[in-house]
């Protein structure tokens, strides 16, 4: 076992490797606008034009629709009822309109406190997880933000009576639940968050832009997570009084999403909702953007590898008539890959690694960021002025009609995308209850859709003059020691002035009077796992297609995978499979079909197309994200970038200087870091799997990288003999192979046998070991745990594996995470994963925790899992919730065509057949507790 100890938290964009839904479940996320186009394609004129042109956007929009029924309840409860039958789930979304906007001073933090202890029970639910984990619901979430709080879950059919009477108990019946220990208990929870979060490279930037844009007062001033003071200051009797005033029914909306109908609908809502009564409105808040009397300037200091610039303006809020061009400015100036920004700092004048544009948008303001990150070696001052310059010359001249046309097609693609599920947090059941909640209009999408389409180039310039031709916020930061933390800052604004009062947060509030106990209802069934049918064929070069038809949206999802990955690079340089593929769209050459980077970039956005190349530890892959109507075009494209990459010095310099600074980025960042150096630990030099486990590679292996190498590595691993083509979506195969012979089908292999990796270099035993790396001052230590398996992916029968890992780390339930995050309130949460490559599979811990905990957390964890199955084997509780839940929540893993990509490419990888997945349910039967504890 190897233990990587490691002072800081989890990083947000790692949580899909590492992290599930227990980690995540408590994240805050912005309100999101829905926001879409009608225009018609053009092409560059001075790029070669595919030989079928594109759909006119015009006829795709048609089938973003989100039919709707609604009923009010007599306690003001509205509901929103909309029917997708493709799969037997329904997405049950609650919004309550309360966020932290709505906290007075002395009280920050608490909506989102109150968010915890809404998943910690109610008078007749001891823990929300157990009974909906058993019933299959793996997407149980919730979410603070500045406008609202909303909780989440997706769950098979038969466990919506479940989730509705869940959601009604801790509507009406909660209080009689809230004790002092639970509010100890998640108060410590959601400083460890507070502390997650501000421990990031960058973490402290949130709090900066909020005190650099809005007065003290101001409701979006102060941060979801309020301030340190705050939270210590809550007492039992200020959080039933929260409660109390906010929490009521009419307050609420609630969506109900995918197989339900009216009738059900209203049969469930009225059983649960209807008893609890109403309570005051919460009162609406006074919030306006606010002008800047002059510029303001401030420099933090953080562990960063690049000097990071970023320029602030509050702005319009959701509603406003100038959002949907400013949108389209951003995108513009620095979102798209084509972008303004880009195509000057990055791949022009080369100053910059990375720029970004966004505009944050909330009910009333929002917040409009633009950032570039500096080149290492460039002078700032020469990179600041390229910045500045950039962003007056893009306000002075405004877009192009085709730059709007471009951008406004990427949120045409986006949308419909977005519109494959029916719940969690940016599906069709929260669009729309944040048109009903924040626009009245439960299809407001629409009104957001025709709003953009109207937008103009001269829209859009004159909407970004009027909001970013004000007086900036500038926030820079450099590498250095902080100088500030992060546990003073984040709450009202005036502590100095005005301290938080002492409160006695032990003294005992008032009993409350109990309800008459409820009865949850049972869960019904589920039928027969449905999957999509598998159809296989041959191009003419032998290349396999397997295909996978969804008429859900239309849109479709190609890959064209490769066996390389990550451990390839033990027979080339550390790094190289990763930079090769990330220059594969930075420049194709095939005859006259000559195309850069930016014109590459162009012709996606036209395409309402996205193709990005990707590597795992085992697997190379090119996937393309299309328009149905538009896929022969984007193929066409993908050929080139596939097949044709030119690998041009200047951009070969250009994309391994980025990966450079990635990788002293990562070695920068504690889990970054860990995840680095974990696999070089855990495996021999001699295996293919002692390779870094992000791909970045060392530096001295980049600094080696010349195109003639990476044309190498090219040919030896993107080759027609080591591929499989994977296809998910709205396309029928008679459609798709005549697309894909064109495409690939005239490939041919090179002349050599393919390279093999040795996967079964033997494994030297290894004692148990700590290795420290240490991060003086930070306020959490991440904790990393990992040892090699003796089975590999490709053997049968390990199931149980993945059973007993639900139990010991996999899910919110689990012991570890009950342990060190709900029991002890010492991590934001714990989490564990059993990775599953063609070779040896390994077990992976990972643990937040606050740095004065860090030995005792070490002793818990050690003990934990000694004692499984030592001491304490699995119950029968635990072995029932994991495989039932398991069972019944097979549905909603399976809801998007990324998601039904991913089991195929996973059940072909490992040689699983055809029928694996509709199987699994008679497999997971048949596991027994002998099973699990062995």
């Amino acid at each position: 076992m190897h233990l990587v100890v490691m002072q800081s938290k989890f990083l947000a964009a790692n949580f899909l490797l590492i992290v599930k839904k227990a980690l995540a479940r408590y994240k805050m996320s912005m309100t999101r606008i829905q926001i879409l186009t009608i225009a018609a394609l053009a092409l560059c004129a001075n790029a070669p034009a595919p030989k079928t042109a594109p759909a006119p956007l015009a006829s795709l929009v048609k089938a973003v629709d989100i039919p709707y029924h609604s009923f009010t309840l007599k306690n003001g409860l509205r509901v929103l009822v909309h029917t997708d039958r493709k799969a037997p789930i329904v997405g049950v979304t609650v919004y309550y309109r309360v966020g932290s906007k709505h906290e007075p001073r002395g009280k920050t933090g608490f909506a989102h406190l109150y968010e915890h202890l809404f998943f910690g029970g109610s008078e007749n639910v001891t823990n929300f997880d157990v009974p909906l984990e058993a019933a299959g619901s793996p997407g149980t979430n919730g979410s603070t933000w500045y406008d609202r709080t909303n909780y989440v879950e997706t769950v098979p059919t038969g466990a919506l009576a479940l989730a509705l009477f869940e959601e009604s108990d801790r509507m009406g019946h909660l209080l009689g639940a809230v004790t002092q220990d639970k509010l100890d208990k998640q108060r410590g929870v959601v400083q460890n968050e507070k502390r997650q979060g501000d421990n990031e490279s960058y973490g402290l930037l949130q709090y900066a832009v909020n005190e650099g844009l809005f007065p003290v007062g101001h409701p979006y001033r102060h941060a979801a997570i309020g301030s340190m003071a705050d939270l210590n200051a809550a007492s039992l009797a200020d959080v039933r009084r929260w409660f109390a005033m906010n929490y009521a029914p009419n307050n609420v909306v609630l969506a109900l999403s995918g197989d339900v109908d009216l009738a059900t609908a209203k049969r469930l809502v009225t059983r649960y909702f209807a008893h609890i009564p109403r309570g005051p409105k919460v009162a609406p808040v006074k919030a306006a953007p606010v002008d800047l009397p002059a510029p303001i300037t401030r420099t933090m200091h953080d562990q960063v590898a690049t000097t990071r610039l970023w320029r602030w303006w509050s702005g319009p809020g959701l509603n406003h008539v100038d959002t949907p061009a400013l949108a389209i400015a951003m995108r513009i100036l620095g979102g798209l890959a084509s972008s303004r920004l880009d195509n000057s700092l990055v791949r022009g004048q080369q100053l910059a690694v990375a720029v970004t544009a966004e505009a944050e948008v909330h009910e009333q303001i929002s917040q409009i960021g633009i950032s570039m990150d500096i080149k290492p070696g460039v002078d700032r001052k020469a990179a600041e002025t390229a910045f500045t310059r950039e962003i007056a010359r893009f306000l002075n001249e405004g877009p192009t009609a085709d730059e709007v046309l471009r951008a406004k097609t990427k949120h045409v693609s986006e949308e419909i995308a977005a519109l494959e599920s029916v719940g969690d947090m940016g599906g069709k059941g929260a669009t729309l209850a944040e048109g009903l909640l924040f626009s009245g209009d439960p299809a407001h999408y629409k009104a957001d859709l025709a709003r953009i389409a109207a937008v103009t180039p001269d829209d859009v310039r004159a909407a970004a003059r009027r909001w970013l031709l004000r007086p900036a916020l500038s926030v820079n930061f450099e590498a250095g020691a902080r100088r500030e933390q992060g546990d003073t800052m984040g709450g009202w604004g005036d502590e100095s002035t005005h301290p938080a009062p002492h409160a006695d947060t032990k003294k005992p509030a008032p009993p409350l009077a109990k309800s008459a106990p409820r009865k949850a209802p049972p869960v019904a069934d589920v039928g027969p796992l449905t999957f999509p049918q598998i159809q296989r064929a041959k191009l003419a070069n032998g290349i396999s297609v397997i295909l996978a038809r969804r008429t859900a949206v239309p849109k479709v999802l190609v890959t064209i995978s490769f066996d390389a990955g990550y451990a390839a690079d033990a027979q080339d340089r550390p790094g190289t499979q990763g930079l090769m593929l990330n220059l594969l769209d930075e420049g194709v050459a095939h005859g006259a079909y000559h195309l850069n980077a930016t014109e590459i970039a162009e012709m996606q956005e036209r395409l309402g197309a996205g193709i990005a190349a990707n590597a795992t530890l085992d697997n190379s892959s090119v996937t393309l994200n299309a328009l149905s109507a538009n896929l022969a075009p984007s193929l066409e494209l993908m050929r080139h970038i596939v097949r044709y990459p030119a690998f041009a010095a200047d951009d070969v310099a250009r994309v391994r200087g980025q990966q450079t600074t990635a990788l002293a980025a990562t070695l920068a960042s504690p889990q970054g870091l860990a995840m680095h150096v974990l696999n070089p630990l855990l495996y021999p030099a001699a295996h293919p799997y002692a390779q870094p486990g992000d791909g970045l590679g060392d530096a001295a292996g980049l600094a080696a990288q010349t195109p003639d190498t990476l044309r190498a590595a090219h040919a030896k691993w993107l080759r027609p003999d080591l591929a499989r083509i994977t296809v998910v979506g709205d396309m029928a195969m008679d459609q798709l192979l005549p697309m894909l012979e064109a495409s690939f089908g005239d490939w041919q292999a090179p002349a050599g046998a393919a390279p093999v990796k040795q996967l079964d270099v033997p494994l030297a035993k290894t004692r148990t070991r700590i290795v420290v790396y240490d991060r003086p001052g930070a306020p959490q230590s991440f904790i990393i745990g990992a040892k090699i398996l003796p089975i590999t992916g490709r053997d049968a029968g390990h199931e149980a594996v993945d059973v007993a890992n639900d139990v010991l780390g996999g899910s919110f339930l689990s012991r570890l995470n009950m342990d060190l995050r709900e029991d002890k309130s010492w991590s934001y949460g714990v989490q564990s994963v059993v990775r599953q490559p063609l070779g040896p599979r390994s077990f992976l811990l990972f643990a937040p925790v606050q740095t004065d905990r860090t030995g005792d957390s070490l002793k818990a964890i050690i003990a934990d899992m000694q004692g499984f199955t030592a001491t304490k084997p699995v119950t029968g509780e635990e072995l029932l919730r994991a495989t039932d839940g398991k069972i019944r929540s097979l549905p909603t893993h399976y809801e998007s065509n990324a998601q039904v990509m991913d089991a195929i490419r996973v059940n072909d990888r490992l040689g699983r057949g055809d029928g694996y997945i509709t199987g699994l349910p008679a497999t997971y039967r048949k596991i027994d507790a002998a099973a699990v504890n062995a």
